[in-house]
């Protein structure tokens, strides 16, 4: 009689074991920055918050490397060869239009506040038309200011910029400086470290993290401007039929800690690693000019057809009265606490 007990007893445990491990969703969570940059540290801190938030039916298995690079990620979560990661929206020009709303210059000098109203402005705005279409977009943010980073002398002026070379990240930055006749280079972030050792490019525009994570001790130069050059939009996501496949109660653990307490969260982590790394570049070295009102107005010159070409090709794609959105959108930043 006790040995039956006992093998029902045991049975019981093996089957409760059992259906305990197959509840657990696990994430295969992808990065192609380095673990200690503020994206990806900002994605663990959301990872341990959802393991969290769902009593640990839902976890994270992140990756020691991205599965691909940094411009293929998107098709990457998209087709199921990571459920979770973040990739820029300009790594792939043309490809996403409503996003550069995000990137143009001067909005502001907090990534907190570009990127949760941002946030506002996406869901409100661009959900609705599909700007992401093919994956669960989790959340929209957006790196500190813009800064012009470079090896070889300081920059005060539209002329002196012209006459170096430059790496950029794609977006509205490559329209701006297209039209300011600069000679820029679109490429992955990661990559600028080789570009700028080798001599091939004489800088970068970066935000200020950017320039301690990717350990670029060869800068000596950095030209900032009153709520930054530019911004670059990033996009936060999940497999789609990984979301779809969630239960009820943990799609809601998804949903509450996405939207604005994420882009909070990247924001926030973007803040704390651009002041550490300006402290870092004291001690590299680095000379800082603010730009002048000439160059501000030569970068303003420009700003109008930068609006006016984006306002043209995002009602082209269905978004109306696109003006009123960027005005309410730089409306929505001087709200953000």
């Amino acid at each position: 009689m006790k040995i039956r007990l006992f093998a029902t007893v045991a049975a019981a445990a093996a089957l409760f074991a059992t259906t305990s491990v197959s509840a657990q969703t696990v994430f295969t969570v992808s990065s192609w920055l380095p673990p200690t940059h503020a994206a990806s540290v900002a994605q663990k801190t959301w990872c341990d918050q959802v393991e969290k938030e769902s009593a640990g039916r839902m976890k994270c298995n992140i990756l020691p490397k991205g599965v691909v690079a940094a411009p293929g990620t998107f098709d990457a979560v998209r087709d199921g060869l990571a459920d979770i990661s973040y990739t820029v929206d300009g790594y792939t020009p043309g490809r996403f239009i409503f996003t550069q709303v995000a990137e143009f210059p001067f909005l502001g000098d907090s990534a907190v506040s570009t990127s949760v109203a941002y946030q506002r402005i996406y869901n409100k705005y661009f959900a609705p038309l599909g700007e992401h279409r093919g994956v669960k977009a989790l959340a929209v943010f957006t790196h500190g200011p813009g800064i012009i980073f470079n090896a070889k002398k300081p920059v005060t002026s539209a002329a002196e910029a012209a006459s170096l070379k430059f790496r950029i990240g794609g977006g509205n930055i490559n329209e701006l400086s297209k039209a300011m006749g600069w000679n820029t280079t679109l490429k992955a972030a990661p990559e600028s470290f080789e570009l700028l050792s080798t001599g091939v490019m004489d800088g970068t525009f970066f935000p200020d993290e950017s320039i301690t994570s990717f350990k670029l001790s060869m800068i000596k130069h950095a030209t900032t401007f009153p709520g930054g050059l530019y911004n670059t939009s990033f996009v936060f996501m999940m497999n789609q039929d990984k979301y779809n496949k969630l239960s009820p109660q943990d799609k809601a653990v998804i949903d509450k800690l996405s939207g604005e307490h994420a882009a909070r969260l990247f924001g926030e982590g973007w803040d704390r690693m651009d002041a550490a790394s300006r402290d870092n570049q004291k001690a590299q070295g680095v000379q800082r000019v603010m730009a002048d009102k000439a160059f501000v107005k030569a970068v303003m010159d420009k700003q109008d057809y930068l609006e006016t070409t984006w306002a043209a090709r995002a009602q082209v794609k269905g978004l109306k009265n696109p003006r009123d959105v960027l005005n309410e959108f730089r409306a929505e930043i001087k709200k953000v606490k």
